[in-house]
């Protein structure tokens, strides 16, 4: 998957505008599945998954610090797609790639059998991990949270918001969120991983 150039090679539409780089974590070990969008610019950059401000809200909502995030062996990150997929015209991230997901990502789920947790993030995760809901509003499945956890044990999943900025009117129009989903989101994490 690293050595992935689909997107560049045979695209499914318009060429990737960069080289590619697929950035992803994980490993066969790992109890809690951080399932995304696809990196951003500085995850880019960088080379490392949610490397900028988006991360640090992420890792605030989890409980976690950069130490556990960041060990493969218990927190896999998956984006749906691995290349960050440059910017549309009024400089917002375009959709993760079409590519990643069609290749890759029903050949490696069944890899990772200690996954106890999946942390769905953004829409085209929920079309994936979650697809009877991916036409329910965004507030609507992230406010029912426990049933869906409670249905889908014992490989629970939870959907979340980008932990984006551009999410900020989200989160002060649902205090909801930070009062009552991050509490049992940190317990729910510190459970899978033993902390």
């Amino acid at each position: 998957m690293r050595a992935c150039r689909i997107c560049r090679d045979t695209p499914r539409g318009v060429t990737l505008p960069h080289e590619p780089l697929p950035i992803f974590q994980i490993s066969a070990t790992a109890r809690l599945a951080i399932c995304s969008q696809a990196p951003g610019n500085r995850a880019h950059i960088a080379g490392v998954p949610f490397h900028d401000p988006s991360g640090v809200r992420l890792r605030s909502w989890l409980g976690l610090n950069e130490d556990v995030f960041y060990d493969a062996s218990r927190v896999a990150i998956i984006p749906m797609g691995f290349c960050f997929p440059g910017y549309d015209k009024n400089g917002g991230d375009l959709p993760p790639r079409k590519e990643c997901a069609a290749t890759w990502h029903d050949r490696l789920f069944p890899t990772l059998p200690q996954i106890r947790l999946y942390l769905c993030i953004g829409r085209h995760s929920i079309a994936y991990h979650l697809p009877a809901l991916r036409s329910v509003p965004m507030t609507e499945i992230v406010r029912d949270w426990r049933a869906i956890a409670a249905e889908t044990a014992p490989h629970s999943r939870i959907v979340l918001p980008h932990p984006s900025w551009r999410n900020n009117a989200w989160l002060n129009r649902n205090p909801w969120f930070d009062a009552e989903l991050v509490p049992d989101l940190r317990r729910r994490v510190a459970e899978t991983l033993g902390l």
